[in-house]
């Protein structure tokens, strides 16, 4: 089971939760909080500096009121010197301006500005001028200023005594940043609380958390250690909510699937000791035919193993299909030959079909057994060809005889011309009998194992030479023979009459297909811990298909060629039988036209063995 990660866990879910849970509450309480604090403090400092600006414009209203002779101040000494008591204590002012009625600027104090650059200038803005017009005061508004600072910025008229007329305006500009340096600092304040709440939510929920999820985490380990097998342990439950029900329903499930399990495994295991102890394949399918089950030899019968062919058709996997349309149609057929042979490999199949039935007696599937049924089918093969081969082989030279003798009872024993020649061809056909009739008891016998061989040390290259020289004293004078032996001695453990017939059929058979002045190379070498006997003629050479076959027995590649040379198509069949019970190896190469060459391995005796003989 894939391991659950720390940021996949129900754990993390719950403190995310629990931390989303707590923002989103801080944030609105801040949110209000904040607003509701930022509008008291603006209201707060814009009444507090309205009364101010209330009490200045009163005293400019008294100044612009005085009669004034040649000895009094003038109106601007004493607006300036009423704005400069006014802004001397108060680092909030920016600008304090007084407009009289022409409207000249008259006083000003400034913190960016000369205040006396600007003093006699006529003043163009049109609030002033409304507020000359309609005698309203201008309605206070925040702006920006150059440096990106909150300014308080309006205008008041300064009337006569009466009320009625505007006799000048008193212009303001006032810094807010005191407002929200203190909504600054009570945002840190806020902020850094928010993240101490944060980190104790976290810790109290990793608690919180770890309390709901241990029990969740030991039911996910005994599921873990369920899936394995082992029902031994048990959920420790330490609750009565709905998490320790969950916990006892859960060693309740734990019991049950125990017992099933038990109970399952006694019946898997006697079904699959039947299943392995069976010599046959047998493969199960459900009621549309796909494979549920199958054993460890059907799947070395069909060559594949089970998880290749689990969910596949039976057909399929068969090869049923030119046999059977439908699976519901193997109930019919019972039993059938399969044919799953290929390039490399000749197999036969024997399948055998039975319905399994389910409780309310209606089919479920299917079961085959299926048996290797290829060495059946060769041997019954073999056994019709050796009886076909062996009637053919017998009723020519009987015929042949059969035809001889009657003439001879006819008559010709008379002429002595005839009489002869008739005679030796009689001769040579039971001659060629005897021969026949002695290879077949030498490959019966062979084949019950009741031939014995008589093993010795042999140096093989002289061994080879000696036959080699037997077979040069008689060849024809135009036929050239070629060795190539090793310089080396090679030691077999082997019986010299069965090998010293094995190479007499093989050279014989190269000469007989050799044609006139051909050659014959013999090679004798050894390969790591073999060796390796090759025979090579020039002669007619074999198609690539029946290379392979010319050691079967009576397969001759030109048969009136072979039998009119004596041949018994035995002879290379016996090779091969006294080769295996060397466990050597033998087999030919060929083509067609350029010759053919046979080819044979035997275990080299090893240093040990060579010492000891």
């Amino acid at each position: 089971m894939k391991k659950v990660g720390f940021f996949q866990s129900v754990r993390l879910k719950l403190i995310v939760v629990y931390i989303l849970l707590l923002l989103l509450g801080i944030q609105v309480i801040g949110a209000y909080f904040v607003d509701r604090l930022e509008t008291q403090l603006t209201s707060n400092y814009t009444s507090s500096v309205q009364g101010q600006l209330n009490s200045l414009a009163f005293s400019l209203q008294s100044a612009f009121n005085t009669e004034r002779n040649e000895d009094t101040t003038t109106l601007a000494a004493d607006a300036q010197g009423l704005i400069n008591d006014f802004g001397s204590g108060n680092e909030d002012i920016r600008k304090l301006q007084v407009i009289d009625s022409n409207p000249n600027i008259i006083a000003s104090i400034s913190r960016d500005q000369d205040d006396q650059s600007v003093i006699g200038k006529k003043v163009t803005d049109l609030r002033i001028t409304k507020v000359f017009l309609f005698g309203d005061p201008t309605e206070p508004k925040e702006m920006l200023d150059e440096t990106n600072e909150r300014v308080y910025v309006g205008s008041k008229p300064i009337a006569d005594e009466t009320g009625n007329e505007v006799l000048g305006v008193l212009y303001y500009e006032v810094y807010m940043s005191d407002i929200y340096k203190q909504l600054q600092a009570i945002n840190s304040i806020f902020t850094k609380g928010t993240f101490l709440a944060i980190a104790v939510t976290a810790l109290l929920g990793i608690l919180v958390a770890r309390t709901i999820t241990r029990p969740l985490t030991q039911m996910k380990k005994q599921a873990q250690i369920m899936a394995t097998g082992d029902f031994s342990q048990k959920v420790d439950v330490k609750g009565n909510d709905e998490i320790g029900q969950l916990g006892i329903t859960f060693n309740d499930l734990n019991d049950k699937l125990k017992l099933a399990q038990a109970t399952t495994e006694g019946e898997r295991r006697k079904l699959s000791s039947v299943l392995s102890n069976m010599s046959d394949g047998v493969i199960a399918t459900d009621r549309l035919g796909a494979i549920i089950l199958m054993n460890a030899p059907a799947s070395k019968l069909i060559g594949q193993s089970f998880e290749e062919v689990q969910g596949q058709s039976l057909v399929d996997v068969l090869d049923l299909n030119d046999q059977i349309e439908d699976i519901a149609e193997v109930e019919e057929a019972g039993s059938m030959i399969i044919d799953l042979s290929n390039e490399d490999t000749h197999l036969l199949l024997k399948a055998n079909f039975s319905v399994v039935q389910d409780e309310n007696n209606e089919m479920n599937g299917f079961i085959s057994v299926i048996s290797d049924v290829t060495e059946q089918q060769r041997v019954e093969k073999e056994r019709r060809e050796f009886v076909s081969n062996v009637s053919h082989e017998l009723r020519t030279p009987l015929t042949t005889m059969r035809s001889y003798i009657e003439a001879l009872n006819d008559g010709a024993w008379q002429d002595p011309e005839i009489a002869p020649r008739f005679l030796g061809v009689t001769q040579n056909e039971t001659d060629r009998m005897i021969r026949l009739v002695n290879d077949l008891l030498q490959l019966t016998k062979m084949d019950h194992k009741e031939t014995s061989l008589m093993k010795e040390r042999v140096e093989f290259v002289s061994f080879f030479d000696n036959i080699v020289d037997r077979f040069e004293m008689n060849k024809d004078e135009k036929m050239n023979f070629i060795r190539s032996m090793s310089n080396k001695s090679m030691y077999v453990w082997m019986d010299k009459d069965k090998i010293t017939q094995v190479l007499d059929n093989i050279i014989s058979n190269a000469i007989k297909y050799s044609p006139e002045g051909g050659t014959i190379r013999f090679a004798a070498q050894s390969t790591k811990k073999q060796l390796r006997v090759s025979v090579t003629d020039e002669g007619i050479g074999m198609p690539a298909d029946t290379v392979d076959k010319i050691f079967d027995r009576f397969y001759r590649v030109d048969k009136s060629r072979a039998r009119e040379m004596g041949g018994t198509g035995l002879g290379l069949a016996i090779a091969r039988e006294m080769i295996e019970a060397h466990h050597g190896k033998i087999w030919a190469e060929s083509q067609e036209g350029k010759g053919t060459t046979v080819h044979f391995t035997l275990p080299l005796m090893n240093q040990k063995r060579r010492g000891q003989s």
